[in-house]
């Protein structure tokens, strides 16, 4: 099964505009967005075997990953 990067265009491709527009006017999401970037390529090399870390290092960083697109999806919604 091949391994995907989740940018966040490819998780909310509806909100292409939206994402764009919050990246440049508001600093708290894009540091959410750079944080979450960071925590997907961090995600990818770890299931990539880049990286080796023990299995709860990987499960944390997907959780870091889904809180921070959760937030997000939440600023894109208007929350």
């Amino acid at each position: 099964m091949p391994i995907n990067h989740h940018p966040l265009l490819t998780e909310f491709p509806e909100h292409h505009d939206a994402i764009h527009q919050l990246k440049l006017d508001n600093a708290h999401f894009r540091k959410l967005m750079e944080e979450y970037e960071a925590a997907d390529k961090e995600i990818f090399r770890m299931e990539e075997g880049i990286e080796t870390p023990e299995d709860i290092v990987l499960t944390e960083a997907k959780k870091k990953r889904l809180d921070l697109k959760d937030q997000l999806a939440a600023m894109l919604q208007g929350g």
